[in-house]
């Protein structure tokens, strides 16, 4: 099953779920830090998740619970960039336990991940979105409600093409 994302919608089999992307659009040029969410189509590797919010969460893929050292390393300067790291770190990293519900539940797409280019951007996740669905850094958001029924009906092969 694929996952289109066009117009701030997602689609996917008889659904259709608004969603927020990156503040300044979507573009093929994707840069670290310009806001903007990749356009391509992407695999999910894998679902990170607070195990003390979300309970029963019905999926495929395979998931990791979140700890509270966990981060994500969003600086070019590291060898460690673009992937999960243990804080505290020395470089710059987006934290993934936090107060807000937006990273209770994180799809993490296989974008810039293999082989890893240092400034094409990281962190580009599929998760929660905030209230009005405010834009994001360049992630893709949509509801907590809608988000536990994605995740329920993707398989392993399933991909999300941004158009």
């Amino acid at each position: 099953m694929n996952i289109i994302l066009k117009n701030r919608f997602l689609y996917f089999l008889n659904y259709k779920l608004k969603c927020s992307v990156g503040k300044s659009g979507i573009s093929y040029k994707k840069k670290e830090g310009d806001n903007r969410t990749p356009r391509g189509k992407f695999k999910f590797e894998y679902i990170l998740y607070r195990k003390d919010r979300i309970i029963n969460l019905e999926t495929k893929l395979k998931t990791l619970a979140i700890k509270k050292n966990m981060g994500w390393c969003d600086d070019s300067k590291s060898k460690n960039y673009n992937q999960l790291i243990k804080i505290p770190f020395k470089y710059t990293y987006e934290k993934l336990w936090i107060r807000q519900n937006i990273y209770d539940i994180i799809l993490v797409l296989n974008y810039n991940r293999n082989p890893i280019i240092k400034n094409k951007g990281s962190a580009i996740f599929l998760h929660i979105a905030k209230n009005k669905y405010q834009a994001t850094k360049g992630c893709i958001a949509i509801s907590k409600n809608n988000i536990k029924l994605l995740v329920s009906k993707l398989s392993l092969k399933s991909k999300l093409i941004i158009l």
